[in-house]
């Protein structure tokens, strides 16, 4: 399975190659984008083990992040000097999508488990490329339009939404909350793309402005659903942590840093490894049991989103 190529120009003459080759030479984009959906993939676990509302988790996500990304930023700005201020507005407004994404991606893990919510915010797979097209006019493959009901369908069987008989939590509201925060997700990645693509140079600054915005947003939300305790167990406290660490910090620093030099599907693909790893950690560690028919719903979807990506081999594209 090859994503990318190793060499690329700023101009393409077909949908299929918009997709799938990066602006920028080598494998380096590839490997930061796949590390950091390695540790968004552990997200949803650190919740399930912190033992919190979703509010709480939402907003200390971000607000303990900005300790270590204020420094980050005041670094930068000292080095490279300040962000422009139209991406700085863009920051911001990627920042409000990502607190609403936040917020309803937690609850959707509270509702149907921490394996099938990751899942299903994987929607973004299908809104982000399809943001790119409306906005940008970037090309999108006739392949991956036709593969979307597959990955529509693959969504609705792994919600457990189909299912029938009594089942813990909210399966219902749990799928509906996270496709919405798939979609609220994808603008994020969109918006955050736009400025890595125009100010290359500055990596921390887009992700410290978002994050403080999604915290302010994330914060309004849950003051008025699910509320915010901040009294919690020594354990709890260290599983929040360890979320705004590695699931905020690092992440996004990894996929900032490698996701505006990749194209918005191949970009969307590789952050599809996240179910992959979550559904390990939730079978493993959190002991989640999804139903036989989650299980077909999230292979159907991994297995379209690859193939719709999938780059086909030299001997079948000289011979069409």
């Amino acid at each position: 399975m090859d994503f990318v190529d190793a060499t690329s120009t700023p101009s393409v003459t077909t949908a299929d190659d918009n997709e799938r080759t990066p602006r920028h030479g080598t494998a380096a984009p590839v490997v930061l984008v796949i590390s950091g959906a390695a540790c968004l993939s552990a997200s949803a676990m650190f919740v399930k083990l912190a033992d919190v509302t979703a509010g709480t988790a939402a907003f200390l996500r971000c607000a303990l992040a900005l300790a270590v990304l204020v420094p980050l930023l005041v670094h930068e700005v000292r080095r490279k000097g300040r962000l422009a201020r139209p991406l700085q507005g863009y920051a911001v407004v990627a920042g409000v999508f990502l607190g609403v994404d936040y917020v309803m991606w937690t609850m959707s893990i509270l509702d149907v488990g921490a394996a099938v919510a990751t899942v299903l915010i994987n929607v973004q797979v299908i809104a982000f490329p399809l943001l790119a097209r409306l906005i940008d006019g970037t090309a999108i493959s006739r392949r991956f339009l036709f593969t979307i009901p597959v990955m529509l369908a693959g969504i609705a069987l792994s919600s457990g939404a189909l299912e029938h008989g009594e089942r813990d939590g909210n399966p219902v509201r749990g799928a509906v909350l996270g496709v919405a925060a798939g979609i609220a997700y994808a603008a994020y990645l969109y918006l955050n793309r736009v400025s890595g693509e125009r100010s290359p140079a500055h990596v921390v600054t887009p992700i410290c402005i978002s994050t403080g915005a999604a915290a302010v947003a994330a914060g309004v939300i849950s003051l008025f659903t699910t509320g915010i305790s901040l009294s919690m167990s020594p354990t709890s406290w260290g599983w929040v942590i360890a979320l705004a660490l590695l699931g905020q910090v690092v992440a996004w620093l990894l996929i900032s840093t490698g996701s505006p030099k990749l194209a918005p599907n191949t970009s969307a693909a590789l952050l599809l490894l996240q179910p992959v790893m979550a559904i390990g950690f939730g079978l493993i560690i959190l002991r989640e049991t999804p139903t036989a028919g989650q299980l077909v719903g999230c292979v159907v979807v991994i297995a379209a989103v690859w193939f719709s990506n999938r780059r086909p081999s030299r001997s079948s594209t000289s011979g069409s």
